[in-house]
């Protein structure tokens, strides 16, 4: 096994796990609620009354993080992404991704760091299939494809 040193970032990598682990124990020690995208989302459908002005403000900032930091951020800091699928394989893979998170009860952001950190066995079961399955697919599209 070789490690692409071209792209191997372990220094962004580290700082941005930190932030979304500092994030997600800041959130249920300031709010008593769990940092679950999925939840916050399924919170607005249908919304609750008191409830909707805190979801809409982080998805807000959610998706207003991208421009904003491209805006901010000197040029050439962070390289764009390079996305080897076609319009039909993403489509194709947003849809599954959705399919397995209704399936799963979250999403991998929210099992693999909200639910282990909280030593939900739920979560590590469903964490395990989150990975196992994308093995296998990465595995099978790059050797049986």
């Amino acid at each position: 096994m070789t490690i692409d040193w071209t792209h191997f970032t372990p220094w962004t990598s580290l700082s941005g796990g930190l932030l979304l682990g500092l994030a997600a124990a800041l959130f249920i020690l300031l709010s008593g609620r769990i940092l679950g995208i999925t939840g916050i989302l399924e919170g607005l459908l249908p919304p609750r009354r008191g409830d909707t002005a805190w979801r809409l403000a982080f998805l807000l900032g959610l998706f207003a993080a991208p421009p904003v930091f491209s805006l901010l951020a000197p040029a050439g800091l962070v390289a764009p992404p390079r996305i080897e699928a076609g319009t039909g394989t993403l489509v194709l893979a947003g849809l599954l991704v959705g399919l397995g998170t209704g399936y799963g009860s979250g999403c991998t952001s929210g099992h693999g760091i909200c639910g282990l950190s909280r030593l939900s066995p739920r979560s590590l079961i469903a964490t395990l299939s989150f990975m196992a399955a994308g093995m296998l697919v990465v595995y099978g599209l790059r050797h049986l494809y």
